[in-house]
C-alpha cells in the first residue's frame, strides 16, 4: 500500500529555507569582517514603501560633506530611480535590483559591494527595499538595522512589525514637519516603540526641515567613531 504523502507536507520546504539562512549568515560574517578591516561602519536601512528614507537620504549625504564620506547600495525590486537621487550628491552609489525577491540579502550586498571603492568611505548605507517584514530576518553583515517611520503611517507601526524594531538600534521618524496637520500621537508612538525595544533611540527628522536633522546627523557620525575605535 502507497504512504499517505499528505501527512508529510513540508519538511523539505523547511530544510531547504534553513541552509539559504545558514548560507545568508555566513556571507554575512564575511561581509561584516571586510568592512570592519576597512574602520567601515555600515548601516541598514529599513522602512515601509513611501517613508521618505531616500530623500532623507539625500539631504543627510549633503548635510554631512566634509564630515563623513558616504557610499550607498540601493535596493530596489526595479528601476534606478533612488540610485539616481544619490548619485546627483556625488556620492558613490550602487543600484541592486531584486527582482520579485522583497529584501536584499548578504550575497547581494557583497556583489554590489565590489563596485564600491570602500576605502574611500567612512559609512556605508544599505538602503533595502521598502518592507519591514522580509528584511527583518536577514542579516547583511551591517553594524546596526535603522527604521525608518514616517509620522504619516501611524503609531501602531512598532507593534504590528515587531521584529525590525526589536532588533533596530535606532528609530528615525520622518516627515516629521507634517506633525501639526496631522492626528498622529507621538506619545503613544513612543510608548509602543519602548514597549518593543526599551533601548531604541528615536530621532525625529524632516527632510525639508534640515534643521531638524541634527540629531540623526549627530548619531551618524557617532556610529562612524565607534567603528574606528580598535
Amino acid at each position: 500500500m502507497k504512504a499517505d504523502r499528505r501527512r508529510h507536507p513540508i519538511p523539505i520546504t523547511v530544510t531547504v529555507g534553513t541552509r539559504l539562512l545558514e548560507e545568508n549568515e555566513r556571507l554575512a560574517a564575511a561581509n561584516r569582517e571586510a568592512f570592519k578591516r576597512r574602520g567601515l561602519c555600515s548601516l541598514n536601512l529599513v522602512s515601509s514603501p513611501g517613508s521618505g528614507k531616500t530623500t532623507l537620504l539625500v539631504e543627510t549625504i549633503r548635510a554631512l560633506e566634509g564630515r563623513l564620506r558616504v557610499a550607498v547600495i540601493e535596493g530596489d525590486q526595479q528601476t534606478d530611480h533612488d540610485a539616481r537621487m544619490i548619485a546627483e550628491t556625488g556620492a558613490a552609489v550602487v543600484q541592486v535590483n531584486t527582482g520579485q525577491a522583497c529584501h536584499l540579502d548578504a550575497g547581494m550586498v557583497a556583489k554590489a559591494a565590489e563596485h564600491l571603492d570602500l576605502d574611500k568611505a567612512d559609512l556605508l548605507i544599505i538602503e533595502n527595499v521598502g518592507n519591514l517584514i522580509c528584511p527583518a530576518e536577514y542579516d547583511l553583515g551591517e553594524d546596526a538595522k535603522v527604521v525608518m517611520m514616517s509620522v504619516t503611517e501611524g503609531e501602531e507601526k512598532p507593534v504590528k512589525y515587531p521584529l525590525i524594531f526589536h532588533l533596530a538600534s535606532a528609530v528615525v521618524l520622518t516627515k516629521c514637519d507634517l506633525l501639526p496637520f496631522l492626528k498622529f500621537n507621538m506619545d503613544a508612538c513612543i510608548k509602543n516603540i519602548r514597549q518593543i525595544n526599551p533601548h531604541l533611540e528615536i530621532i525625529q527628522t524632516s527632510a525639508y526641515q534640515p534643521s531638524m536633522n541634527q540629531d540623526w546627523n549627530d548619531w551618524l557620525c557617532r556610529q562612524v567613531e565607534k567603528a574606528i575605535q580598535p
